[in-house]
């Protein structure tokens, strides 16, 4: 394998664009022309979505009277969406607005067609990319100046994660009903895609986390030592609450980055430049 390699260990769908965007940049900038570094892809997690014929029926019974709908990642709009298999405007007769945490999911938004319609759907997302995440779509949220009290919110969701946002909520006084539309499945320890990762030089190699849970789930790995100690290993997480997951479990080099995949790349240029 090549000198450098790089992780990516977003679910495998996520990662493949990712990987050709990180390789075309990479090939473009010149940093690495002497050896290109190696990218290996390590789906810890693997999204699977709930596939429920009542579950569909109470999301569709839930939308007729909610006042907004959150939708905690991409991976949770395309869940529903694919459960609903309706436009969205369909299911109330007020058009209900949406909130999210970053720009992935705003974007999985438009693709299916939302917020783009006649008389658009109102989009809530905090502005700043460094604030994508639960505490400031809240800060975002508190400019509507609403009365709790008198609203529904529905929080979609995969299952676990934090629930921050659905407790602030309710102390608000909302009514908060959060509701799980897919799962995670670990990547299985006998996978031939932990065989690159057990070969590489991991004191050479750049791990970009981006799930928290995911890697809580890769320090379980390093406890049956499947992989090597990650001490001399770097790791690049888009929020703090990752970095911190990453630090736990024992990269000996982490670095934060604005949330986005701009972002990370940037991030990544930069690291082949130093390291």
């Amino acid at each position: 394998m090549s000198t450098k390699t790089i992780v990516i260990t977003r679910p495998s769908g996520q990662a493949r664009q990712l990987i050709e965007v990180l390789t075309q940049t990479i090939e473009k900038s010149g940093i690495a022309k002497r050896s290109l570094p190696e990218i290996v892809a390590l789906p810890l997690l693997t999204i699977v979505p709930k596939d429920d014929e009542q579950l569909a029926d109470h999301i569709a019974s839930d939308l007729k009277d909610v006042d907004l709908a959150i939708f905690v990642s991409p991976n949770a709009v395309e869940s529903v969406m694919r459960l609903l298999e309706r436009d969205w405007q369909d299911f109330s007769k007020k058009i209900i607005p949406i909130g999210v945490m970053g720009g992935s999911s705003a974007l999985a938004l438009r693709n299916h067609g939302i917020g783009s319609e006649a008389n658009p759907t109102p989009v809530l997302m905090p502005k700043n990319n460094e604030q994508w995440d639960s505490e400031g779509l809240w800060q975002e949220l508190q400019g509507l100046q609403w009365d709790w009290s008198n609203k529904k919110v529905v929080i979609f969701k995969g299952e676990g994660g934090r629930d921050w946002l659905a407790e602030t909520l309710k102390k608000s006084g909302a009514r908060v009903e959060a509701i799980s539309t897919y799962t995670r499945v670990p990547l299985d320890t006998h996978n031939p895609a932990w065989h690159a990762i057990q070969q590489m030089d991991v004191s050479k190699s750049l791990w970009l986390l981006t799930s928290s849970e995911a890697v809580r789930y890769l320090g379980q790995v390093m406890k049956g030592q499947l992989v090597q100690g990650l001490q001399s290993a770097s790791a690049l997480c888009p929020h703090h609450n990752i970095a911190d997951a990453a630090k736990v479990i024992g990269f000996g080099e982490v670095f934060t980055t604005e949330s986005g995949d701009e972002a990370l790349i940037k991030a990544v240029l930069a690291w082949l430049t130093i390291s």
